[in-house]
C-alpha cells in the first residue's frame, strides 16, 4: 500500500485525497494548516468551506501536523496556493528523504522570482518532483466524474503518478515537458479571467471565442519561450484546461472576471470567495514579468493586469484590444 501524504486542504487537495482513497491502495494523510478545519472535517466528514456535499473517506487521516504527513509518505502531494508554497516546502525540505517524491499540483507562478511551482520546489529540496495538471474541477473529480490530466516530470517520475493517481474515472496521460506543462496551468487563469469579464461585459459568443482563441496563441508564445513545447500547449493541460476555466461555471477566475465586467471592485469579489483562490489574480502580474524577460507579447495578460491593478475600465480595455494594427493569424 502506497503512503501519500497531501498538503494543502483547499478544494483540490480534498479532492484529490477523496479520488485517491475511493480508487484503493492508499493510506491517505491530508494536511491542513488549521486547526478548525481538521476538527470540522474530523466531525462532519465533508469539507464544509471548500469542497462541501463531497464526504472525506473515513480511512483518510487528517491533522495539522505536516510531519505526520510526510514522514514515512511513499508521495507527498504539494497543493497549497501558490503564495504559499515556498514557506510549507521550506518546513518539508528537513523531513524529506531520498526515496521520496513530490508532485506539484498548484497552478500558478510565484510572484517575485517569477518560479514555475516545481522551480520553487527545486530550489527549496533536491527531492524528486512531478506535476499534475490539466482541466478537472475539484468538485466533478471528489464526485468521481470522468477526467483526463497529466503527469508531467522525467519519464520515470511521470509514469510513478500515472500509476498511482489513475483511476476507472480519473484518466492520466505523461509528458516530460514540465515547463510547457505548468505554463500552460498557470496561464489558463489568467485567460479565464478576461474570458469571465467577456461574459460580464454580455458581449457574446463570438468576443469569447475570439478571446479563448487568442489566448492560446499569447499562453504558446511565452510557453515556448520558456522552453516548453508547442505540442503540449495543444493538449490537455493547455487548450484542455483553458477551455474548461474559460467555460465553465465552476471556475473561480472565470467568476472574478464576470463581476470585474459587471463594475464590481476586486477587493470586494475576493472577499466573497472566503478564502478560496483565484489564482489568476497573482500569476498576471507575474506573466507579465516572464513576457518581459523573453521579450514576449501578450496584449490579453497586458489588459487584464491594467483592470486588476490599475483600475482600468473593462469596456477600455476590450476598446484597446480590438484597436490593436492587424497583424497575421
Amino acid at each position: 500500500m502506497s503512503r501519500i501524504g497531501v498538503l494543502g486542504a483547499g478544494a483540490w487537495g480534498t479532492a484529490l485525497a477523496i479520488s485517491l482513497a475511493r480508487r484503493g491502495g492508499h493510506a491517505i494523510t491530508l494536511w491542513s494548516f488549521s486547526a478548525e478545519q481538521v476538527e470540522q472535517i474530523k466531525e462532519t466528514g465533508v469539507n464544509l468551506q471548500f469542497l462541501p456535499g463531497y464526504t472525506v473517506p473515513a480511512d483518510v487521516r487528517v491533522t495539522t501536523d505536516l510531519a505526520a504527513a510526510v514522514q514515512g509518505a511513499d508521495m507527498v502531494l504539494c497543493v497549497t496556493p501558490s503564495e504559499h508554497l515556498r514557506g510549507v516546502m521550506k518546513q518539508v525540505a528537513p523531513l524529506l528523504t531520498r526515496d521520496q517524491m513530490l508532485v506539484s499540483a498548484t497552478k500558478g507562478l510565484e510572484e517575485k522570482s517569477l518560479l514555475r511551482m516545481s522551480q520553487v520546489i527545486a530550489s527549496v529540496t533536491e527531492t524528486r518532483c512531478g506535476v499534475l495538471s490539466g482541466p478537472s474541477f475539484a468538485a466533478e473529480v471528489a464526485a468521481g466524474i470522468p477526467t483526463a490530466v497529466v503527469a508531467a516530470g522525467t519519464p520515470a517520475v511521470a509514469r510513478v503518478i500515472q500509476k498511482e493517481f489513475s483511476s476507472p474515472t480519473l484518466r492520466l496521460y505523461t509528458n516530460d515537458d514540465v515547463a510547457g506543462v505548468e505554463l500552460g496551468g498557470a496561464l489558463k487563469n489568467v485567460i479565464a479571467l478576461a474570458a469571465g469579464v467577456v461574459h460580464g461585459l454580455d458581449l457574446g459568443y463570438n468576443s469569447g471565442a475570439a478571446l479563448i482563441t487568442r489566448g492560446i496563441a499569447e499562453i504558446t508564445r511565452l510557453a515556448v519561450a520558456c522552453g516548453g513545447r508547442r505540442q503540449t500547449l495543444a493538449g490537455l493541460s493547455g487548450l484542455g484546461d483553458l477551455v474548461l476555466t474559460c467555460t465553465g461555471s465552476l471556475s473561480r477566475n472565470r467568476t472574478v472576471g464576470i463581476e470585474l465586467g459587471k463594475g464590481r471592485e476586486l477587493e470586494e469579489i475576493l472577499a466573497d470567495l472566503q478564502g478560496k483562490v483565484a489564482e489568476g489574480v497573482r500569476s498576471t502580474a507575474a506573466a507579465l514579468g516572464l513576457a518581459a524577460r523573453y521579450g514576449v507579447e501578450m496584449p490579453i495578460t497586458e489588459q487584464m493586469d491594467a483592470i486588476l491593478h490599475r483600475g482600468k475600465s473593462p469596456k477600455e480595455a476590450i476598446r484597446e484590444l480590438m484597436a490593436r494594427p492587424g497583424k497575421d493569424e
